[in-house]
């Protein structure tokens, strides 16, 4: 019989090498959302969590980490403990173990606003890179669809390069919240490679842009929905952008008009 979450020994009740364990059962996601914590790594992206909000339950590092970061607070331990408990191939120097915020429930819109929508975004990477897109352009709410990969994935975290941290993520019903954004005033546009050019098409906001996976576009649902369907136009011969890309270019198209 296994062990039920709640019965396991809590991290920060650990003692000895007992967490090692524990941290790296972090790496899979049923564990991250069955003790509702995840794992932040590297000094650039540690160093914006520890400038947010964010519970930190426990930080380890190296000596040598820890003494340039100036961690009073962290753990001090052999690089070869850090490098079994990060997900880096190598460079496990620093890594915090945080405390997963409550859900997030979406807002609709406000006056002026953009908000970013991505639907069925697979690739932890690509979702990580939009979320630093989304800040990069002032966007403070993403909405993901319930088939995108989970925020709090370590590729995602390291990705977003602290962006995680300043910016609103809910995985919710997507089509039904587009229905609900065009109801409240909102403009929908959908990204597709056979949308009207962006820079010739009115951009209204507040401004809900949709964004499809990386593999097969919008799903039936969102693309079958409310909302207006643009491009980024080509030049060339590329038969399609990644969609960071793609999601770049239109929010550029949009902070150029906001």
């Amino acid at each position: 019989m296994g062990i039920n979450a709640d019965e396991r020994p809590k991290i920060s009740d650990m003692s000895g090498h007992t967490w090692l364990k524990q941290v790296r059962a972090l790496h899979r996601k049923k564990e991250r959302i069955e003790q509702g914590l995840f794992l932040v790594q590297g000094r650039k992206v540690v160093q914006e969590l520890l400038a947010s909000d964010l519970r930190v339950e426990r930080l380890f590092a190296t000596e040598e980490a820890a003494r340039g970061m100036g961690l009073r607070d962290a753990e001090v331990l052999p690089a070869h403990d850090l490098e079994r408990m990060g997900t880096f191939e190598e460079g496990n120097e620093v890594l915090a173990v945080v405390h997963t915020p409550g859900r997030r429930r979406p807002r609709m819109p406000a006056r002026g606003e953009l908000v970013l929508a991505l639907d069925g975004i697979t690739d932890p990477g690509n979702l990580g890179t939009l979320l630093r897109i989304a800040d990069w352009f002032g966007v403070r709410q993403v909405w993901c669809s319930s088939a995108s990969v989970e925020a709090y994935n370590p590729k995602c975290v390291q990705a977003s390069m602290g962006s995680l941290f300043r910016v609103d993520v809910a995985h919710e019903d997507l089509a039904a919240l587009m229905v609900d954004a065009v109801g409240a005033g909102a403009s929908v546009y959908k990204a597709e490679a056979s949308g009207e050019d962006v820079f010739t098409v009115p951009l209204q906001r507040p401004a809900v842009l949709v964004l499809g996976s990386e593999s097969h576009g919008l799903g039936d649902e969102v693309r079958n929905g409310p909302g207006r369907s643009i491009a980024v136009p080509r030049a060339g011969m590329a038969e399609s952008l990644n969609v960071a890309a793609a999601g770049a270019a239109l929010c550029m198209e949009f902070f150029r008009r906001r």
